[in-house]
């Protein structure tokens, strides 16, 4: 049966209803039309409709069929890419079903058993070792999407790059071992003020669009008429509904066409050119511009690729791919995209575009010369699977489980390709439509299942079989022991691993003595042991990620003679953050000079905006020391992070204070304390004649010289503030 489309609408808002915005739709339809497009990464502030367009994207993507009872919704047609058992089955016996695009979001607090699957407690309870699928069997030839996928857990990141390297999940844990097809359209979204993303990651997506706010006042007044209008779903879809058709033909017929679109040999060298202009990394740049070129040509409707294809493609595929160093200004794409292409036209002696389109419109191109280009095509494609596979050009990570894996796959390809079968309509629909005025932080996060109630199904679906085992019992001892909850995992920061406590579930092991019981792991071991019961050797407990995240407060006096300091400051600031990603720590730095304190970079983990903010320093006269001992304890204290620390950089010369300096600060030293933040003072005085020592015995910090001043001094402090260091 055909699934009726308007009955399976994800979002409110049609795609051509969403405001602006042309470079956010332009890529999202590109990645739909191209299968061997990994997928898009969007960037910028709240409220810009990015999750918007995303589910909106859905309602234009044709349907697809799929085996009607598999787990995986694997494509009837294509055996190569089926799970096991599809293919162990007569293919004219197959259950055929049509099904819309699956639009599977992966939650922030997801447990990395909900991602990949594993063994169903219900059903090892019933006798039954039945693997309970995750996240990425449900987004199968569909779209996964992840908001703030700058903000995902180390563990889960790892997992999407095992997936994407090789179109397959591995879970081999639990005392379970299953493969199944993993093809999906990775799409995430971010703010990049609040942090960076992986650089493994970030190459992993071929395409990048950056949005901002609609700054035109029709288009904002356009934005409230269309959000106040969101309830009225049938007049919207009425008003909307000429342009979603024409929409969705021409996205079917692209991605019908895509594979006749020839791109001609120059246009190989020109992107061949400019990647090497753009010194990116590797060669997943020359191809996914070749790629979305040919995107651009089949969404346009033209046979063969032309100059203005290639300027369109090379628009998204290089910018997240530039590198720069911190304050420095990154190159400007479209600068490098002008030269480029201006150097080749005066090359060429004219306009390529002009040459195409004639030759397009008249019909006479050379057909023995596209047959060249469309082998020239297949011979880089064959080189771009050779390229994945090569060890040098590896992006494989280490696991942050120490080493538990729940895939061995680290062959690297392009990434995760093909879109298509039926969603997980449960999890789908659970992320609620936003208007254009919504903002996309404060849409409700899918909390992760509780994995004891198991991974629920798409409609028509089964669990996997993998064996048979007895119904276990728990033993009256074990019963006594401490059981702690799989579900009580608060999705924090990435840190140490540590048996029990709280944090992020990664991993589960035999249990120690004294240890606290993962009961629904340890009814998972016996079961897959084909015990009656839960005996002692049986039981688990989880390895969580310790939450270790801190924020960072530089309180750096900005007075005229502390220039240097300043300097130094700054430059530990970067180094800090560029491996602010692994420990999730937020840095800030608070300015104290002439008659105040200034916040001059909020916490933050971005590389970028740290350049940004701290390119040009203040200096003033004065220094008011008790001031910015204050506005240090208020950054801390407003921090999401429990943990705060604060680098005191002065030569403790404080002159500005109601009163008495020495009293003013050290009251403010002492409020200090009683935050709880850990304090690391730097010394930058020639002499001890300044307040240094009263600051310290109130905060009771560690006191180094300006020279000793190094990340590893400030990592050393989190580490006491942690626990870690003692």
């Amino acid at each position: 049966m055909v699934a009726d489309p308007a009955s399976k609408k994800l979002s409110s808002v049609p795609f051509p209803a969403i405001v602006g915005q042309d470079d956010l739709k332009r890529v999202l339809l590109l990645a739909a039309a191209h299968d061997d497009l990994s997928g898009a990464v969007i960037t910028g502030e709240k409220g810009t409709a990015k999750s918007t367009a995303v589910r909106a994207l859905v309602d234009l993507l044709p349907e697809q069929q799929a085996v009607a009872d598999c787990l995986y919704g694997c494509d009837p047609d294509d055996p190569a890419s089926q799970c096991e058992e599809c293919r162990g089955r007569d293919p004219n016996d197959l259950p055929v079903e049509t099904r819309q695009v699956p639009l599977v979001t992966l939650p922030l607090g997801a447990t990395r058993d909900r991602v990949v699957g594993t063994l169903s407690v219900e059903d090892a309870m019933a006798g039954d070792a039945e693997f309970d699928p995750g996240l990425l069997a449900a987004a199968n030839r569909g779209i996964l999407y992840v908001d703030e996928i700058n903000l995902l857990d180390d563990h889960l990141v790892d997992v999407l790059l095992d997936a994407a390297a090789s179109g397959l999940n591995t879970v081999e844990r639990d005392g379970i071992s299953v493969s199944h097809p993993a093809e999906f359209t990775l799409i995430g979204t971010m703010n990049p003020e609040e942090g960076d993303l992986r650089p493994q990651l970030r190459d992993r997506f071929d395409l990048q669009a950056t949005v901002t706010g609609c700054q035109d006042l029709d288009d904002r007044v356009d934005i409230i008429d269309r959000a106040l209008a969101e309830g009225d779903d049938e007049n919207v879809a009425t008003e909307y509904g000429d342009e979603v058709a024409d929409l969705r033909e021409s996205l079917r017929v692209a991605r019908k066409s895509i594979d006749s679109v020839s791109l001609p040999a120059e246009f190989k060298k020109s992107i061949a050119e400019l990647c090497t202009d753009a010194e990116v990394d590797g060669h997943r740049a020359d191809i996914a511009t070749a790629r979305a070129a040919i995107a651009v040509a089949a969404l346009d409707g033209r046979p063969k690729v032309i100059e203005s294809d290639v300027q369109e493609a090379a628009r998204y595929t290089l910018p997240h791919r530039l590198q720069s160093q911190p304050f420095e200004e990154p190159p400007d794409p479209e600068d490098l995209l002008e030269d480029h292409f201006d150097d080749a036209d005066d090359e060429n002696g004219g306009d390529n575009d002009a040459g195409d389109d004639a030759s397009d419109e008249s019909g006479d191109a050379d057909e023995g010369e596209q047959a060249d280009d469309e082998g020239d095509e297949a011979g880089a494609d064959e080189s771009a699977a050779s390229e994945g596979d090569d060890p040098s050009e590896s992006d494989g990570s280490e696991k942050s489980d120490g080493g538990d894996s729940d895939s061995d796959n680290e062959s690297e390809t392009d990434g995760p390709t093909p879109t298509g079968s039926d969603g997980d309509r449960e999890e789908s629909q659970r992320d609620a439509p936003q208007g254009e005025d919504g903002d996309d932080a404060d849409e409700p996060v899918p909390e992760a299942e509780d994995e004891e109630t198991g991974t629920p199904l798409v409609p028509g679906q089964q669990r996997a079989s993998v064996g048979d085992a007895a119904a276990p019992d728990i033993d009256e001892a074990v019963a006594d022991a401490d059981i702690a909850s799989e579900s009580d995992t608060p999705g924090q920061r990435a840190g140490n691993q540590q048996a029990g406590g709280r944090g992020t579930r990664v991993r589960t092991e035999p249990a120690s003595e004294g240890g606290s019981i993962d009961a629904a792991a340890s009814v998972r071991t016996a079961a897959s042991r084909g015990h009656e019961r839960v005996e002692a050797d049986d039981l688990q407990q989880s390895v969580r990620e310790r939450e270790t995240a801190a924020t960072i407060v530089f309180a750096v006096d900005a007075s005229a003679s502390m220039t240097p300091a300043m300097e130094a400051a700054k430059g530990v600031v970067l180094e800090l953050l560029r491996d602010a990603y692994e420990q999730r720590d937020e840095v800030a730095f608070v300015a104290f000079g002439g008659d105040d304190a200034e916040v001059l970079l909020p916490p933050t983990r971005s590389v970028s905006l740290a350049a940004r903010h701290l390119k040009s320093l203040p200096t003033g006269d004065r220094t008011p020391l008790p001031a910015g001992l204050d506005t240090a304890r208020r950054v801390v204290a407003d921090a999401e992070s429990r943990l705060g620390v604060v680098v005191l950089v002065t030569d403790g010369r404080a002159n500005v204070a109601d009163g008495s300096p020495t009293a003013a600060t050290r009251t403010a030293a002492r409020r200090l304390a009683e935050s709880g933040a850990q304090v690391v003072i730097v010394d930058a005085a020639e002499a001890r004649d300044g307040l240094v020592p009263v600051i310290a015995e109130a905060t009771d910090a560690e006191t180094v010289p300006l020279s000793a001043l190094s990340p590893e001094v400030v990592s050393a402090a989190v580490a006491r503030a942690t626990g870690d260091g003692e």
